[in-house]
């Protein structure tokens, strides 16, 4: 339960930000910012600090050649689905959308690698001990 949490933060923190529909906060401060700067502000900077947590965990654990591994499997993976025709690129919102998908899964990734790699190693990263 606790990985798909992580990813449901990161897809909500990616989607929250910019997606296809009305309802992120790109559109809403585009349309806001005169009367509600206050508002825009606070959100934006919730909005990075929730970006900060997530890039710099996914830095600190798989590094920035990780992100791009990550990046070149998921996009492999939709190629692959273009390829064999179960996926169409015509409308502009689902590509938008697999954009969106594929960060909120490299940044999901980034969180998760450390517990992934002690389950499967069973060694501890340095920032894991105690002291």
């Amino acid at each position: 339960m606790g990985f798909f949490l992580r990813w449901v933060f990161a897809f909500a923190l990616v989607a929250g930000t910019f997606n296809p529909t009305e309802w992120n906060y790109v559109r809403w401060v585009s349309k806001n910012y005169d009367d509600q700067l206050s508002l825009a502000v606070l959100f934006g900077l919730v909005l990075l600090i929730g970006y900060i947590i997530y890039l710099r965990a996914t830095l600190r654990s798989i590094g920035a050649f990780g992100m791009f591994l990550v990046i070149a499997v998921v996009g492999s993976m939709v190629w692959v689905l273009y390829d064999h025709e179960l996926l169409v690129l015509d409308n502009t919102d689902m590509v938008v959308w697999l954009g969106i998908l594929g960060l909120s899964f490299v940044l999901f990734i980034g969180l998760s690698w450390s517990f992934v790699r002690r389950s499967l190693s069973g060694q501890y990263d340095v920032d894991d001990s105690d002291e």
